[in-house]
């Protein structure tokens, strides 16, 4: 259940949660992330609606950072030596699941 499924959950409770506990899980996320290449972007956009890509977007968003300087830290190395080490081109059957999922984005 996501915090917009629970009405006891508000964006608000999410914004309480302890800015060193937040940096925590998200630093795990992103070593998980870069730990597992075999986890396509297009897979992840096709299952959550966000990728590598995204994520990297979001903090240069919220660090009024260098997107490419945001992307390479979530990547692990600069983004185009990951995408010649692991991008694989996505299928159309792939494509339209992330189109599908990209469309439940608020």
């Amino acid at each position: 259940m996501s915090c917009s499924d629970d009405p006891s959950m508000t964006k608000d409770d999410l914004d309480q949660l302890d800015d060193a506990v937040a940096a925590a899980a998200f630093r795990r996320l992103v070593r998980l992330l870069q730990h597992r290449h075999d986890a396509a972007n297009i897979e992840l956009m096709g299952l959550a609606g966000f990728c590598r890509n995204c994520l990297g977007d979001w903090v240069a968003e919220a660090g009024n950072m260098d997107k490419e300087a945001a992307r390479a830290l979530v990547h692990g190395m600069p983004t185009a030596e990951w995408k010649a080490r692991y991008h694989t081109p996505a299928t159309p059957e792939q494509l339209l699941r992330m189109e599908e999922s990209m469309a439940k984005n608020p």
